[in-house]
């Protein structure tokens, strides 16, 4: 895909892929012989949740959640917004989205579904965390972390509301 946009491929698809398996098979690991609830993080997490579900050997439910952020802002205070149409209370709930890149937003919304529910378990999955995230007191699942901040665009990720079709990430050319 040609686009301007786009820098060096940080994740080719055969990365990502290995990245779902790598977080599915601890989530196997994790929720043998037990169910959980999956919420995606809308709409950056709906390309991830695609892939992981998918992998999954227990049984799951599933919801979404929505917090509006520019990626890479640490103190986004924009309204959380979930409707629960399953009831979380002494459920396993499993948080996804594609990536934590400061860690403000998905810090919140962990907070806002421990705060405001009785949650048997919380588990934040995603594909890729950055190393200068915030500390996200909740157990995580992840295929890869990063080594540096630099901006990412494609599967899920954002620039200026588009480009999260691009199925590999890649650096953002400004």
């Amino acid at each position: 895909m040609k686009n301007k946009h786009l820098g060096t491929t940080v994740l080719d698809q055969a990365q990502i892929k290995a990245g779902v398996t790598r977080v599915a098979t601890k989530l196997n690991q994790q929720f043998e012989a037990q169910s959980a609830i999956v919420i995606t993080v809308v709409p950056g997490g709906i390309l991830f949740t695609s892939d992981l579900v998918r992998e999954l050997t227990f049984d799951i439910g599933m919801d979404t959640i929505s917090c509006p952020h520019t990626p890479g802002e640490r103190n986004n205070d924009s309204p959380i917004a979930f409707h629960e149409n399953i009831k979380l209370d002494n459920q396993n709930v499993i948080l996804i989205d594609d990536a934590i890149e400061s860690g403000g937003t998905m810090k919140r919304i962990a907070h806002y579904l421990n705060e405001s529910f009785n949650l048997k378990s919380l588990t934040i999955a995603t594909l890729f965390v950055k190393a200068g995230r915030v500390n996200i007191p909740v157990t995580q699942c992840y295929g890869y972390e990063m080594q540096n901040d630099d901006l990412l665009v494609g599967y899920g990720l954002p620039w200026q509301d588009k480009q999260r079709n691009i199925p590999y990430i890649s650096t953002l050319i400004k």
